[in-house]
């Protein structure tokens, strides 16, 4: 039996564990990245590890998130991340290079290796057959000061293409597709490689799309095999040195297969408030609609910003629409402004936006009282525009384009445009805006603003562990949620004292001021709680005000790794039904928590109602040390020692 391209990228990796489906391992980590809106708390745990230089073959800090300016406090962040990346030996791609998964896409990018990014779309970069993780900043910066990262070997989902794509339906659609069949908590424990004969008509751009919002099935990662296609893309880029072929063996075994039929596809949408809610266009109808974006690492690539002005070149934008546009990088930008292709998005009455995640991460852009938002994003979370009574439908480019022309949900394939120019012999490359690291790191001296706080650290394991529900959720709960993201908070990614006060503020405003008068307690949740971005500060202002547990019916993959990260015992209940039972501030109590821990069950005592219940904690057994330690970085001094 032949192997999965999964599993011949990993055996390369494996430092520890047998490499077998549900088995803990451990893997070298080949590159890492970071974005500054993860970074500074990333390059602040890598200076508290005390390395003096980075261990990995290559490291990028990316300035893409926090870009707007209005106080100090995001340039602050800047140039500590800048001066961090020049001491420590990372490369830094400047602000206005573009976002982190494009330009690593572009330029960074390496079949066979891997990469750990503290972003949960680092998985683009599976587009070129890399094994590409996202994950929270602790365990990034430990990656970069040369630790092997632990994770449970997958199991691995073939998803079979045949057939080609009709026009105007997108690679947007064929990830839609997958969601809607396999929903946002699917892919939990799970790569999805994708295979088959449609491969051949799917360009590097299209594949990463795919891997990109892959994320969203809550998988490990995403990847497409290194062929003739990814070779047509180094090429472009001037880095066909870099590119090797890696292909499974054809006779591979998969845990499962799908099967899809491209020639079946038709344009799609995810509705609100959730990327698995998906319809066809014609399905939904033709709702009227107040704002378009085009843009996010999802899709701002060249090719799809082509077909973005060639559907509107000679027409209009509705008058009741507003469309901004945001390209992926400088690359893409400088590419289209020189063909032509930028000034038939400008004639259209398109707004252009810096090369930026923008209003993608909350950055700008939220959408009027009860508007309806077409996206070409990754996520319509509810709240993460920025509105709380806003309507966001993910699509893909050519729904997003046509739709600002009609001023109604469209179908693309009614306005139908045959497609030039779409892939380029040569791309423009110019690498003056990363910046390469001091060769004598000890010169450098690390500059941070004021607003740049210490991390929050937890304290060992107690043997008996007590306190309130301060809060209980429903399924589904978001990083978006938990920590929220837009234009007024994001500036204090740096600051956790200041950013719990917001701590499930979407949720439930008093929640931070309820834990601080209770001196925390527990959280209680549904299924695929912590689902969606990989910022460690969904665990971080939880741990400032006090939570010792969360206790949840299922968790998302890399909020349950920062959890564990935090010092924070993340639990599930035996009998889902237990849920039920308990009612916010029931108060809990644990006892004989460190062998509970070890034993990988606990007996949960409900003082107020009179009862117990069990809970599984599922951990290896460097995870349990951890917990016992308070967290990862103080087991990491911990063993240093």
């Amino acid at each position: 039996m032949g192997e999965n391209l999964v599993y011949k990228i990993l055996k390369k990796h494996v430092v520890d564990g047998e490499l077998k489906a549900g088995n803990t391992i451990s893997i070298k980590i080949d590159n890492t990245l970071t974005q500054d809106s993860t970074g500074t708390m990333a390059y602040l745990q890598l200076e508290a590890m005390g390395i003096k230089k980075v261990k990995t073959e290559k490291s990028v800090a990316f300035i893409d998130h926090n870009m707007l300016q209005q106080g100090f406090e995001n340039a602050d962040d800047h140039r500590y991340i800048q001066t961090a990346a020049d001491k420590y030996g990372i490369y830094f791609s400047r602000p206005g290079n573009g976002i982190c998964h494009q330009v690593y896409l572009e330029r960074f990018s390496k079949p066979g290796n891997t990469l750990l990014g503290s972003d949960s779309h680092t998985p683009t970069a599976g587009g070129v057959g890399m094994i590409a993780i996202g994950a929270g900043g602790l365990d990034v910066a430990l990656a970069m000061a040369g630790k092997a990262y632990s994770i449970k070997a997958p199991e691995v989902v073939k998803v079979n293409l045949v057939g080609k794509l009709n026009n105007m339906v997108a690679s947007k659609d064929i990830i839609l597709e997958v969601l809607r069949r396999e929903t946002v908590k699917g892919g939990v424990g799970k790569v999805y490689e994708y295979g088959g004969e449609g491969l051949k008509y799917l360009s590097v751009p299209q594949r990463a799309t795919i891997t990109n919002m892959g994320a969203e099935l809550g998988a490990t990662t995403s990847i497409f095999p290194s062929d003739e296609k990814t070779l047509e893309f180094f090429k472009a880029q001037g880095r066909e040195d870099e590119w090797m072929e890696l292909k499974p063996d054809a006779d591979a075994v998969y845990d499962r297969v799908i099967d899809i039929n491209l020639d079946e596809l038709v344009p799609m949408a995810a509705k609100p408030h959730s990327p698995d809610n998906v319809d066809t266009i014609k399905n939904i109808g033709k709702i009227k609609i107040n704002q378009v974006a085009i843009g996010s690492c999802t899709n701002s690539s060249y090719e799809d910003l082509m077909k973005v002005a060639q559907i509107l070149k000679g027409k209009k934008v509705h008058k009741d629409v507003s469309l901004v546009i945001a390209p992926g990088s400088r690359q893409v930008m400088e590419m289209i402004s020189r063909n032509g292709a930028l000034a038939d998005i400008i004639s259209s009455g398109a707004r252009i936006l810096e090369n930026s995640c923008g209003p993608c991460i909350g950055m700008g852009q939220s959408p009027g009282t009860d508007a309806v938002s077409l996206r070409t994003f990754n996520r319509n979370f509810y709240g993460r525009s920025g509105t709380l009574s806003a309507k966001v439908y993910l699509v893909s480019p050519e729904t997003a384009a046509v739709s600002a022309i009609t001023g109604v949900l469209t179908d693309p394939m009614e306005m139908p445009v045959d497609f030039e120019n779409l892939s380029v012999d040569r791309f423009i490359t110019d690498d003056s805006m990363i910046i390469k690291p001091a060769e004598d790191g000890d010169k450098v001296e690390v500059e941070r603003g004021p607003n740049i706080k210490p991390f929050p650290l937890n304290t060992e394991l107690a043997d008996s562990v007590s306190g309130k529900a301060v809060l209980k959720v429903g399924d589904n709960i978001t990083t978006d949620h938990i920590m929220p993201s837009n234009a007024k908070l994001l500036p204090y990614r740096s600051n956790i004292p200041y950013l719990s006060g917001f701590c499930f503020s979407t949720i439930d405003e008093d929640f931070p001021k309820r834990a601080e008068e209770n001196g925390g307690g527990f959280i209680v949740g549904g299924d695929n709680y912590g689902q969606g971005s990989s910022r460690e500060h969904a665990a971080l202002a939880p741990l400032y005000l006090g939570i010792k547990g969360v206790i949840v019916k299922s968790f998302a993959r890399i909020h349950k790794a920062n959890l564990i990260n935090s010092g924070i015992i993340p639990m599930v209940f035996e009998n889902p039904d237990d849920y039920d039972r308990i009612d916010q501030m029931d108060e809990l109590v644990i006892d004989d928590a460190i062998n509970k821990v070890e034993s990988g069950k606990i007996t949960v005592k409900d003082v107020t109602k009179g009862f117990e219940f069990d809970v599984i904690v599922e951990l290896s057994d460097s995870d349990v040390e951890v917990i016992k330690a308070g967290g990862k970085l103080n087991y990491t001094k911990k063993t240093a020692n």
